[in-house]
């Protein structure tokens, strides 16, 4: 070998080094923001359809998902918390960043969501809240407050009625779900500062339409004619039930017998709007989306949300109706 040719064959050795290290590192860092720009994958376990409100709160989970560039991994467990289970179980089993659940009831979730933080798999809980001793099994829940919406929807009626005797009937949602008793809790504890106001009857009506109405039936075939003053359902869908069997019984809803309804579904709002329904307090579809919001800050800073980030519980009255109902139909 040529000694004078041996700098040079170092030197291109360094060079040919240096330029595949920088390849290499380019790559990499290229690997590393591909990955950070990668789109998130979550799992979204809802109840069921059971409500106009429901159907809203997936149509808004679907497209804010879409508009964050997240993959979402939809169940629909079709109001029973066995299907749930399974849905969790398959999101963690997959691999998602993330697990949105809308519990069907409030107890029974802690071995589960155990799975999903072992998993290192955060759970955003969406309208419910759970009942467990440990709360690090979530993330946050997102919801509103079901026991002021009672508070809000028995405040509106004592106010309404004013101080005359008003005999009512109450329908609920699901039983063992935790809003149905914080729902109860609040409208009770408003109309007990009334005497005037009391609650005769009260059942399930499963949050459906056609229960509520069966439901508003029995009640009405149950009290003596005319006795009845004030419906409080749970949500809308068991109030336009009841409506038809208001309708039914040859009375006139919003005036025989005035009704007060939880949810704020445009279907309420027509029935506001044609007198047939008094006041509906609203419940914010958007749950989803926040929760969205909540994780990529979340991932991004590592902060942890607070354990509860409330929606807000408005009442609205028929006065603004037709306008809330032409807002809000396409979105249901």
């Amino acid at each position: 070998m040529d000694m004078k040719t041996l700098p040079r064959r170092r030197t291109l050795s360094r060079r040919i080094l240096g330029i595949g290290a920088a390849v290499f590192l380019g790559g990499l860092a290229a690997g590393c923001d591909s990955g950070d720009k990668k789109g998130l994958t979550v799992g979204f376990s809802q109840i069921g359809s059971e409500s106009g409100w429901r159907a809203a709160e997936t149509k808004l989970a679907r497209q804010g998902a879409e508009q964050r560039g997240i993959t979402l991994k939809f169940s629909d467990a079709q109001q029973r918390q066995e299907n749930q289970i399974k849905a969790v179980r398959s999101f963690i089993a997959q691999g998602v960043d993330a697990i949105l659940l809308a519990p069907v009831v409030s107890s029974g979730w802690d071995e589960v969501l155990g799975e999903a933080k072992a998993a290192n798999i955060p759970v955003i809980l969406l309208d419910r809240q759970i009942d467990t001793p440990n709360v690090d099994l979530y993330l946050t829940a997102v919801t509103s407050d079901t026991i002021e919406e009672g508070r809000v929807a028995g405040r509106w009626l004592a106010g309404k009625v004013q101080g005359r005797d008003c005999r009512i009937v109450e329908i609920q949602g699901t039983v063992g779900a935790s809003l149905v008793a914080n729902r109860k809790k609040g409208f009770e504890e408003a109309i007990a500062t009334a005497p005037n106001l009391h609650l005769v009857r009260t059942q399930s009506g499963e949050f459906t339409r056609a229960k509520g109405k069966e439901v508003m039936e029995g009640f009405l075939k149950a009290e003596a004619p005319g006795s009845i003053c004030a419906v409080y359902a749970h949500n809308d869908d068991m109030m336009i039930g009841a409506i038809q069997a208001i309708k039914e019984a040859g009375l006139k809803p919003g005036t025989d017998i005035l009704t007060v309804s939880i949810d704020g579904v445009p279907d309420i709002f027509k029935a506001m709007a044609d007198g047939d329904a008094n006041a509906t307090v609203e419940l914010a579809p958007d749950m989803a989306p926040r929760a969205y919001d909540i994780l990529l800050a979340y991932r991004k800073d590592h902060a942890p949300p607070p354990k509860w980030v409330q929606t807000p519980s408005k009442l609205y009255e028929p006065d603004t109706a037709a306008a809330e109902y032409a807002r809000r139909k396409d979105l249901y």
